[in-house]
């Protein structure tokens, strides 16, 4: 494997076992990553391999990674990004699990279950305004992120109707 593939492939394992939220959570890190440290890939390459992977039924991390590593190093790296995606955090949850489950009514695992509700709405959050930001239409999407983020606080309104507008904005060329 090529020395960017190597690079690649263990910044996606450290990602993988930081990623609270899924994909969103880390998307910041990962696009900086490739995009604007190592200029792999373009923005809008970037902004095209996740809104592929979020088209696409499946585990949308591991799809992400997989497809960024193919963009970057070809099949190996393909290969190699998917399962650094999963497989270092599938590690650390099984070798923390018992110890995890042992404390579990403690007060300090409450404290920390509540703390990573927040932290988790904030990656998700940064992970919005990076693929508005990537968008060449950077106004529009912005407009649209801070709609769709105030409709999904609405609790009776479905979250199909915020992808159908999202579409048809789309299709319109709107963002």
């Amino acid at each position: 494997m090529s020395a960017p593939v190597v690079v690649l492939v263990a910044h996606i394992a450290l990602l993988s076992l930081i990623s609270f939220g899924g994909v969103p959570g880390v998307l910041p890190d990962l696009r900086d990553f490739v995009v604007i440290t190592h200029g792999w890939i373009s923005n809008q390459d970037f902004a095209n391999c996740f809104a592929i992977v979020q088209a696409l039924p499946g585990p949308n991390m591991i799809l992400l990674m997989g497809f960024v590593g193919w963009k970057v190093g070809g099949l190996p790296a393909a290969i190699s990004g998917a399962l650094a995606s999963f497989a270092p955090s599938c590690v650390l949850a099984y070798a923390a699990f018992d110890w995890w489950e042992r404390f579990r009514d403690r007060a300090w695992q409450r404290r920390i279950r509540r703390g990573l509700v927040p932290v988790t709405l904030g990656l998700v959050i940064a992970g919005g305004y990076v693929m508005a930001r990537s968008s060449s239409g950077w106004a529009p999407a912005a407009v649209t992120l801070v709609a769709a983020a105030g409709a999904a606080v609405c609790p009776r309104l479905s979250p199909l109707w915020l992808i159908a507008a999202g579409g048809v904005l789309g299709a319109c060329g709107l963002v």
